[in-house]
């Protein structure tokens, strides 16, 4: 390879960003640990099973043997430092790559040949693709792959928009991969366990699949390169500087998505890779770009992770991307102050090393910044500064009722609930008007387990937790005239209220309307508010235990005592007339529905369409969804009571690729029916 693109203008200097992003269980964890091994930042190779990766070092993440949270890692490969954020794979962890994803350089989208991965390939390449970041492909578990490269290749093509480019095409021997051909270089390389890769000679059949992949890799480049194009009509071999310039431009460009091959695992691949990131990904002059920021001005850093580190407090994780920060630095976040850093840490893992300044491009922890948050851009001072990347919460999709066992603890609930919502955005923590209930909503069950257990090992909190209730009304479908009547005698003055009530339904959604239609004087004039006080009183629990809605009622006649009325007595025969009017009015109950958006693949939107029936939803209608090849977008209308589990099968469905978005959209009377979708039986009252 050339000095031009590997030693000098070609490449980029300074630290280097990246992200590791791909489909659940694809090896990005354990990728992470074969590029920390291999680079000297760790003296050996852990693993997730044995819980001794530097990733996924959280007591939830060693449980579940799986990535709840981003990792980060910094090491260095030759002369250029590298931070790789390791964001985890399942849907209801991936919010935790937004912030990450707005400081990167490029991303690493790790994938193994199975088609069931793919829809979820493809949701992560159109994130980055939609933000315009350069992207690797690393194929990894290329040692168990029963499928050939240029198979998964083409199953891989439907998932991206850019062409795929394929670099790496593997050495067999017996069935058994052994090494790879550099399709750039026209180097084959032996596999060596845990070390680098060995050149060696290429065998007469591997040099014949060399020379078409690289003929079908240079028409892919000539696409965008008219140069190369005639070189390649007029069969003149193109120079390899040329070659290699029109990699790291077109990759830079997003034009291309290259595709190497690997077993992280075995540290197979990673070499090249590291190698790759080094000479062709783009350094933070890209992001500056991305994000609209000058070189020039005051340092700013924009904060991708929050960390409540127990006794040593919070600690804001963040990319400097201009300037360089300083220990005791005061910083200033978009509405003014944040606070002064106590301390910078360089983040391996949970592993902090301590540093005195942290410069342009570098990530680092800053310590006990009371006033930031995940997503908040902060720069050098004490002046407000312009957020550059929003960070929007994904909606949550399940939710659960929790309080403290103790009451004692509900102050401390409330604190440790803070603190959880801080470290992960998408964790929305509110209390329902209706019902007082503390709700905890999140992306999905495991993403809610891990919250309760973090909740009882973080925190010492013992919580219940239940099903959030449903906001059921009532309504009526009959008129009736009542007459409420209070009174009571005691001694001394006594209680004494009369007032005859008209009730009505109302259309559906019209509220509540109460009209005074007294004449003559029945009711002295400063009665009548208290009769209005007591109809609303007894509409906050109606026949069935709901508040009643949409509801008219009109005050026609009463009477009163000179001595014994009151605002009170009055009050309490509205409610006494009002209660016993709902029960001759023909009490029914509505249910909330809400209007859901599915997005799926489109081979399960009929397996969609037949969640949405049984559960007693009406199905709206479908249609593609718009940008995206090969997913629909189902609209549906189900009754709240129905949601529970909705996910969870959703997710089942579609092999974790599968969401949706839910809003309130009307009450409806509620349809018999006499188990849920899982077979619990139910005994909500039915119209």
């Amino acid at each position: 390879m050339t000095e031009s693109i590997h030693g000098g203008a070609g490449r980029r200097a300074g630290p280097r960003a990246i992200a590791l992003v791909g489909p659940f269980a694809s090896g990005k964890t354990t990728l992470l640990e074969a590029l920390l091994a291999r680079t000297g930042a760790i003296p050996r190779q852990g693993s997730v099973a044995s819980g001794t990766s530097v990733g996924d070092a959280s007591a939830e993440a060693r449980a579940h043997q799986m990535s709840v949270e981003l990792n980060i890692a910094e090491t260095a490969f030759l002369d250029d430092r590298i931070t790789i954020f390791d964001c985890p794979g399942s849907v209801e962890f991936a919010h935790e790559a937004e912030a990450a994803l707005a400081v990167v350089d490029c991303a690493v989208v790790v994938v193994e040949a199975d088609p069931r991965k793919i829809p979820a390939l493809q949701t992560w390449l159109g994130m980055l693709e939609a933000r315009g970041i350069p992207r690797f492909v690393f194929l990894n578990k290329i040692d168990k792959s029963e499928m050939g490269v240029e198979e998964a290749l083409e199953l891989m093509q439907k998932a991206s928009r850019a062409p795929l480019l394929l670099r790496h095409i593997p050495i067999r021997q017996n069935d058994i991969v052994t090494g790879f051909v550099d399709l750039a270089l026209e180097r084959a390389f032996l596999y060596r366990e845990q070390a680098p890769s060995e050149v060696i000679d290429m065998s007469d059949p591997d040099r014949v699949r060399e020379a078409e992949a690289r003929y079908a890799m240079l028409e892919k480049l000539a696409d965008y390169d008219d140069a190369l194009m005639e070189a390649l009509l007029d069969d003149i071999e193109p120079a390899r500087d040329h070659v290699f310039a029109d990699l790291v431009r077109d990759f830079r460009d997003g034009l291309v998505c290259p595709v190497l091959i690997g077993s992280a695992l075995h540290g197979h691949g990673v070499g090249r890779l590291l190698k790759a990131i080094r000479h062709e990904a783009p350094d933070i002059t890209a992001v500056l770009d991305r994000l609209a920021l000058p070189s020039a001005g005051e340092p700013v850093v924009q904060i991708v992770k929050t960390v409540n580190a127990g006794h040593a407090g919070k600690l804001s994780i963040g990319r400097v991307l201009r300037g360089a920060i300083e220990d005791a630095a005061e910083l200033a976040g978009p509405s003014g102050p944040v606070g002064r850093v106590s301390s910078l840490l360089r983040p391996t893992g949970v592993q902090m090393v301590k540093r005195d300044t942290v410069q342009t491009g570098e990530t680092a922890g800053f310590g006990k910044l009371d006033g930031a948050a995940t997503g908040m851009t902060l720069a050098a001072g004490k002046s407000a500064v312009p957020q550059l990347a929003p960070l929007a919460a994904p909606e949550p999709v399940m939710a659960l009722a929790i309080g403290s066992i103790d009451r004692k603890d509900e102050a401390k609930l409330a604190l440790a609930l803070a603190k959880l919502s801080e470290e992960s955005p998408a964790m929305v923590v509110g209390q329902d008007a209706d019902t007082g209930e503390v709700r905890l909503g999140g992306q999905g069950e495991m993403h809610l387990r891990v919250a309760m257990e973090r909740l009882a090992a973080r925190f010492g909190l013992s919580v219940e937790q239940r099903p959030p209730s449903i906001p059921y009304r009532e309504t009526i479908r009959a008129s009736a005239t009542v007459r409420g009547r209070h009174k009571k005698q005691s001694g001394g003055h006594g209680q004494f209220g009369d007032c005859v009530l008209e009730v009505r339904p109302q259309p559906r959604g019209a509220g509540f309307l109460f009209e005074d239609a007294i004449t003559g004087g029945a009711i002295p004039r400063n009665y009548i508010p208290a009769v209005e006080a007591g109809v609303l009183d007894a509409l906050k629990k109606g026949p069935l235990g709901h508040r009643v809605v949409d509801v008219a009622v009109r005050l026609t006649d009463g009477s009163y005592h000179s001595v014994d009325s009151s605002d009170q007595a009055f009050r309490t025969a509205g409610q006494i007339g009002m209660r016993e009017a709902l029960e001759q009015c023909q009490p029914v109950l509505l249910e909330p529905v809400l209007h859901v958006s599915v997005i799926v693949p489109s081979e399960t939107a009929p397996r969609v369409n037949m969640m949405v029936t049984q559960r007693r939803g009406q199905l709206l209608g479908f249609d593609a969804r718009s940008g995206w090849p090969g997913w629909d977008t189902v609209e549906a209308e189900i009754p709240e009571a129905e949601m529970a589990g909705f996910i969870v099968e959703l997710r089942s469905a579609t092999s974790g690729a599968g969401s949706y978005t839910a809003r309130y959209d009307h009450l409806a009377e509620q349809t018999s029916r006499t188990t849920t979708p899982d077979g619990r039986k139910t005994n909500a009252r039915a119209a």
